[in-house]
């Protein structure tokens, strides 16, 4: 009877002890170890799928927050030198020499302007 009993107690030695061909192979996966704590190792996964989809969608965000600042500014400058080329064009001494260059009988006054009551 002690025989048998040391014959278990030796096998179940064996099963504890862990080696680097029961983790490659595969064997680790069927101790009652994780047999028991399937669940959470599910839940783990699954989190970390979640976190690596979310970092992933993170950064696609922010590479199109990035392109759309930039554009931005390209607008923003374009907007100013259309500004500042209308303000030229706009300019009393410009029209008077448009004015004069196309032969119109149009004069700049000589009498300021007036308020009628």
């Amino acid at each position: 009877m002690e025989g048998t009993v040391n014959k278990k107690a030796a096998e179940e030695k064996k099963k504890k002890r862990t080696s680097l061909k029961s983790i490659l192979g595969g064997d680790i996966l069927a101790t009652d170890f994780f047999r028991r704590q399937t669940k959470l190792l599910v839940l783990i996964m699954v989190m970390v799928i979640f976190y690596i989809h979310n970092r992933y969608a993170s950064q696609q965000q922010q590479i199109e927050i990035d392109k759309l600042k930039k554009e931005l500014i390209d607008i923003k400058y374009d907007a100013l030198t259309r500004s500042s080329e209308l303000m030229e064009k706009s300019r009393q001494s410009r029209i008077e020499n448009y004015i004069s260059s196309k032969e119109s009988d149009l004069q700049t006054s000589t009498n300021p302007p007036y308020l009628i009551k």
